[in-house]
């Protein structure tokens, strides 16, 4: 018997694996190759690719697509309708499956709905991810990125609140009360 939930209308083909706890919902569809770790929320209408990895606990919420080559560390939240390319120039009349680029998004990080991330470029971890931007560039650890095409337009903790530097480059999260610092355009937790 299985240790996860898969519902009656939910497609997992052979050969993949899925963590205890991970939940898939309506209409969606776990592809063979595929590595969902433990405690995973799949969301309706959701399409995760051959060789995609999932770390545990990552939310994908509905109508979000996973192409091969996009790997996603623990704790990781892909909001409603958001997008992953895998091919930097597709045609239809070109096959360029051997030409899939790696995405990268690091553990804790928030890609809001309908952004779309270009190929190629990883994004840091607890990174955040604005509605419906487009990522056409690496994004640093702990970045918040806006607009199209995205831009940096300042930090977020791990508890998701805007980091407000000092002039000795330190900040503290209003929720969680830990304290960061910011250096060389690098944050770090302290």
């Amino acid at each position: 018997m299985a240790d996860f939930f898969a519902h009656e209308t939910a497609v997992i083909d052979e050969g993949c694996e899925i963590g205890k706890g991970t939940k898939i919902w309506h209409f969606s569809h776990i592809m063979p190759g595929c590595t969902l770790g433990e405690n995973c929320n799949i969301g309706q209408n959701v399409v995760i690719s051959p060789k995609v990895v999932l770390g545990k606990n990552v939310k994908v919420q509905n109508n979000v697509s996973i192409y091969e080559g996009v790997t996603c560390d623990e704790d990781v939240f892909l909001g409603p309708s958001m997008v992953f390319t895998n091919v930097i120039n597709p045609r239809s009349a070109v096959n360029r499956k051997n030409q899939y680029l790696k995405t990268h998004v690091g553990k804790g990080a928030s890609i809001g709905a309908n952004a779309t991330i270009v190929c190629g470029h990883n994004i840091g971890q607890f990174a955040f991810i604005g509605a419906g931007a487009v990522v056409t560039k690496e994004v640093a650890d702990y970045a918040l990125v806006v607009g199209n095409p995205a831009h940096q337009m300042g930090w977020m903790s791990e508890f998701g609140q805007r980091l407000e530097f000092d002039n000795d480059g330190i900040a503290k999260c209003i929720e969680s009360n830990e304290t960061y610092k910011l250096e060389n355009n690098k944050v770090v937790k302290l």
